[in-house]
């Protein structure tokens, strides 16, 4: 564990990438193997389930440091990470403990899950006596799953490639899956991780259900009429609808059929009807590919919550299969007959995509095709009328990259502008990390009709100043109802002028939320929507994020949720 920390230490200290590296390195040529296994699995994304309730740790943390629980909320506000305020709370501890990461992991934090709370409390804080300041908070961060630190996965796999002598590219297609849940880290997984590349005797590599690491897209902000002069020629481009589904890729080897999600999750068994289709394939054939609630005789997809019922879903009972049945809209063959098609130029492989999707009945992305890119950005404005986010944009000699790089070519995201309503503050949150004591969290309503005036607009605020409660739903009195929370969008100048506000308006605190007294409007962008029964207004919205305040805006001219919902018919 002390190894552990002393790398994350050295990882939040330093910015330069170098540095990270060969911290990094330093780390995986000296660790044990099942250590070293841990710290992939944390490093490249892994969060276990958290196993200790945060009510818990900080009942111990506020019973070892003999403080009451205001003083233990006043310093977490001003820290704003509850690792970093138990850290700083607790009585000075040991040295640190020898033990290594694999031994705190498997034999110390993972049996905390279903104790009772009194064995839990016991072990928490016999662990943190014999923990120094860096150990404790690290020890947190395990136990809560809010481990994070600023190293990108692509930093991870250059180091492990250059322990085990490997091409980076090899490497990012080993550690694909390496945090799913259901594979535990071991040191004979690292050892494989890092073991040499063997051909078979026809001298291919044998994979398994491997995937490849996914191509990445970077979102094209560029006006329609400098397209020209900035990708050049349209003929250049492949030209694809973007879908709004769940990116996959499906696998067919060795008699097998694996799916594998861009967050790098095994999902086989959530989607049967695909997997029957691609048991169908030859042996050696990656496709790459959105996954979409797509109802039989439909010439557009299903809303993206409709595909969200079956990802929730453990089970998926025969009703759920029916109403939501699932298909495999094919975007690119990685893979054909064993051979890896990566390197092959774009065009070329979307060649051999269409021959392979039509011998096999495989749904394809179609091309589109348009004389230049204002006929191109015309076919834009009507992506949602037809179920889609815009348009995909593919360098035809462009390779299959590796993340979102450019060294293997250009993929773009050409998406439309975001949907928008103008919304009332009514809710604020402080945030974490750097934004901690920073009010930057917020939560928006609109009203529930359009007000007669302001004069009516501003009796609703007075009320709520007099805490007085909500009128019923269904009343026809005016309101304001919640629907959505966001927390970025703004100038650290803008977060900072909007947190005098919040201060200076806060009405009611629940824990480290307030209650304000409405006075602010902001634009808020989002990509779609959906019945939610935790908002009050009944619906929520994807992709959440503050475009600009509203300072020239009345709170009697935010919109409605009418309005809200009338956005609805385009998403």
């Amino acid at each position: 564990m002390r190894r552990f920390a002393d790398l994350y230490q050295a990882l939040d200290a330093s910015t330069a990438t170098q540095a990270k590296v060969a911290a990094l390195r330093r780390y995986f040529q000296r660790a044990p193997a099942a250590d070293a296994a841990w710290a992939v699995y944390f490093l490249t994304g892994g969060k276990p389930r958290q196993v200790v309730p945060t009510a818990l740790l900080r009942e111990v943390a506020c019973r070892q440091a003999g403080i009451d629980d205001w003083l233990f909320d006043a310093c977490h506000q001003a820290v704003g990470d509850l690792a970093e305020t138990i850290a700083h709370v607790l009585p000075p501890g040991g040295d640190g403990d020898d033990a290594g990461l694999a031994t705190w992991v498997e034999q110390r934090l993972l049996p905390l899950r279903g104790l009772a709370p009194a064995e839990q409390a016991e072990r928490i804080a016999a662990a943190w006596a014999g923990l120094d300041s860096a150990g404790r908070f690290l020890l947190v961060k395990l136990i809560g799953g809010g481990f994070r630190v600023g190293v990108s996965k692509l930093l991870v796999q250059r180091a492990l490639a250059e322990v085990a002598g490997l091409d980076a590219q090899w490497m990012a297609q080993r550690l694909v899956g390496w945090t799913d849940a259901r594979c535990t880290p071991s040191a004979e997984r690292y050892a494989a991780l890092l073991a040499p590349v063997v051909a078979a005797p026809d001298g291919r590599v044998q994979r398994g259900g491997q995937p490849y690491p996914f191509f990445l897209a970077h979102a094209l902000q560029c006006d329609a009429g400098n397209l020209q002069a900035t990708l050049g020629s349209p003929q250049d481009w492949l030209v694809e609808w973007k879908y709004d589904g769940m990116r996959a890729q499906a696998v067919k080897r060795d008699g097998q059929v694996w799916i594998w999600s861009r967050g790098e999750e095994l999902v086989t068994e959530r989607f049967p009807e695909v997997v029957q289709q691609a048991a169908a394939w030859p042996d050696g054939t990656v496709v790459d590919g959105e996954l979409l609630a797509w109802q039989p005789g439909s010439a557009t997809p299903a809303p993206f919550n409709l595909l969200q019922q079956r990802l929730n879903r453990k089970t998926l009972p025969k009703k759920l299969l029916a109403d939501a049945p699932v298909a495999l809209l094919a975007y690119d063959l990685l893979e054909a007959e064993g051979a890896d098609l990566r390197a092959v130029p774009q065009a070329q492989r979307r060649s051999q995509l269409e021959a392979f999707a039509a011998e096999h009945r495989l749904r394809l992305s179609p091309e589109v095709l348009a004389d230049d890119w204002a006929a191109y950005a015309t076919l834009r404005g009507t992506a949602r009328e037809r179920g889609v986010e815009g348009f995909m944009l593919k360098h035809r000699a462009s390779r299959y990259g590796s993340g979102r790089t450019k060294g293997e070519g250009t993929w773009w995201k050409w998406k439309l502008d975001p949907l928008s309503v103008d919304a009332v503050l009514v809710y604020a949150q402080a945030g974490h990390g750097r934004r901690a004591g920073v009010y930057t969290d917020y939560t928006f309503a609109v009203w529930s009709r359009t007000p007669t005036n302001a004069v009516e607009a501003q009796a609703v605020v007075e009320a709520i100043a007099r805490r007085e409660p909500a009128p019923a739903r269904d009343s026809g009195a005016l309101q304001l109802l919640p629907f959505a929370k966001a927390y970025s969008g703004l100038s650290d100048a803008e977060f900072q002028a909007v947190d005098r506000v919040v201060r200076a308006t806060t009405l009611e605190k629940f824990g480290p939320v307030r209650s304000v007294r409405p006075t602010l409007v902001f634009e808020i962008g989002f990509e779609g929507m959906q019945p939610s029964p935790r908002h009050k207004s009944g619906v929520a919205v994807r992709f959440p994020r503050m475009l600009r305040i509203r300072h020239d805006k009345p709170l009697h001219e935010a919109d409605t949720l009418a309005s809200l919902l009338a956005l609805a018919g385009g998403t």
